[in-house]
């Protein structure tokens, strides 16, 4: 199925958050939203991705 990560569309075989996470091995620490809305680290296992979702891996950001 295609997903968009990041802004880039990417061809993804698993099924859940923490089937992309598996692939994509990011740095810690991060947070992920699907479609907007933040999951859980609790989550990643049982959150499904489905075709054309839009998943955004993010860092935290520090500093005033």
């Amino acid at each position: 199925m295609n997903i968009l990560l990041n802004g880039e569309i990417i061809d993804f075989s698993g099924h859940t958050v923490a089937d992309l996470l598996a692939e994509r091995q990011p740095a810690l620490p991060f947070a992920v939203a699907v479609n907007t809305a933040f999951v859980p680290k609790s989550n990643y296992h049982g959150h499904p991705l489905c075709e054309g979702d839009h998943v955004d891996i993010v860092r935290p950001v520090v500093g005033g």
